[in-house]
């Protein structure tokens, strides 16, 4: 049995909000991506070097990344010699395929989020300016409480004019408080105040958002190193997560501020916001294959409940929803 049909029967076992979601917010990339495989398929009689030349340029467009692409296209020719594959339109089930294994390669890292069951979980989230880091923080917490769990926020970005106030605003949207100082206070000194708060008020989850300035990585580096002695102080142990946000949309630049970050902070998962807004939906692929680092969310609308904990199998079938429907 091919993998698309195995995909179909797995996914039509669970269709739910949640694979929908994966494939409306797909859109953009299976246009892309999955258009121009079809293309490529029903223009090649045969599976040769030229088929393959054409594949790499279209996976490399849809910003799987070039290391990325260039292991899956060995492991494709491996796989079509091996199974003796002729026919084009068999390569793109072997592509799902490999999809999925090159996202689950390497060492077991879970994409669900560290929650201590017994005690407050803390979250630290990093990133640039302008990437949806407070929208994302806005919507976990939204998820937490609605999961009946008492959430604080802790408003670390001090430098960002109308950074505080963002968070305030998605505070009152959620209904969760939002610990926070003036504008231009130490960040460090926010983070005690939260834990404090979260301490007393018996808090399950608090999330802290810290400043995104990449033009200085020293003061960074600085920076976080001080505001997680302070956490880890207070909650041995803590931050349980340091979640990177990045955008999508800015593809291989997200690829450069996650490895940028990974130097100055020990980053234990992604947040990729706005997939739904890219025709390069590939980044998922490459920065879990270049960086080791499990994506942990993808944004994937605007509405509250759009931001869905990522699964490879669902973010394949969103890549191939087409074709796995119209599997026999």
């Amino acid at each position: 049995m091919s993998f698309l049909k195995k995909l179909k029967e797995k996914i039509t076992k669970s269709t739910d909000a949640v694979t929908e979601k994966f494939k409306e917010g797909l859109t953009k990339t299976r246009d892309n991506f999955s258009g121009k495989v079809n293309d490529l398929v029903a223009r090649y009689r045969k599976v040769d070097e030229d088929f393959f030349e054409e594949l790499e340029e279209i996976m490399i467009q849809a910003d799987i990344g070039f290391d990325t692409v260039m292991k899956l296209i060995d492991e494709l020719k491996m796989e079509v010699k091996r199974r003796n594959i002729q026919d084009p339109q068999e390569v793109q089930s072997v592509i799902s395929e490999k999809l999925v294994d090159i996202y689950n390669a390497g060492e077991e890292q879970s994409s669900k989020l560290n929650i201590q069951e017994n005690g407050l979980t803390v979250i630290l989230f990093v990133g640039v300016n302008g990437v949806g880091k407070t929208t994302t923080i806005g919507k976990l917490s939204y998820k937490f409480k609605n999961e009946g769990k008492k959430v604080l926020l802790a408003a670390g970005d001090t430098f960002r004019a109308g950074a505080i106030e963002q968070l305030e605003v998605w505070g009152e949207r959620v209904g969760v408080d939002v610990i926070k100082q003036a504008e231009g206070s130490d960040p460090a000194a926010v983070m005690y105040d939260a834990i404090q708060a979260a301490k007393s008020r018996k808090a399950d989850i608090l999330l802290c958002d810290t400043a995104g300035r990449l033009q200085n990585k020293v003061n960074l580096m600085k920076e976080l190193e001080k505001v997680k002695r302070v956490i880890e102080k207070e909650i041995p142990g803590a931050p349980h997560e340091v979640i990177l946000v990045l955008d999508a949309t800015t593809g291989q630049n997200a690829l450069i501020q996650a490895k940028t970050f990974k130097e100055v902070t020990n980053v234990s998962g992604i947040v990729l916001s706005k997939l739904d807004g890219t025709a390069k939906g590939g980044i998922v692929l490459a920065i879990r294959n270049e960086l080791k680092i499990p994506v942990k969310f993808v944004g994937l609308g605007e509405k509250m409940d759009d931001l869905q904990e990522f699964d490879a199998e669902r973010y394949v079938y969103g890549l191939f929803a087409d074709q796995v429907e119209k599997t026999e």
